[in-house]
């Protein structure tokens, strides 16, 4: 099973729209939830360089800090989708 981490806050959309993907791949995944305060969100920041959020940590395929839903959720896609079977 892959080893995917999803930073990220309550109520965004952008984070949702990560999470429904994950749920309609059937992946299983670590939720950190982000302070809603940029300037408390360290933990993020080190991982992806920046404050905002969604970020995907996919430790399995050597992905540190992927940010942009879109982004995400096309790889999600292409790494665990149907194209990839």
């Amino acid at each position: 099973m892959s080893n995917l981490v999803l930073y990220e806050l309550d109520g965004c959309p952008y984070c949702a729209k990560v999470t429904s993907k994950l749920e309609e791949l059937g992946l299983e995944y670590e939720s950190v939830k982000v302070p809603s305060a940029h300037s408390e969100r360290t933990e993020v920041e080190e991982v992806s360089g920046q404050t905002g959020v969604p970020v995907l940590v996919d430790e399995d395929n050597g992905v540190e800090g992927m940010s942009e839903s879109d982004d995400i959720v096309a790889y999600l896609e292409e790494t665990y989708g149907n194209a990839a079977n």
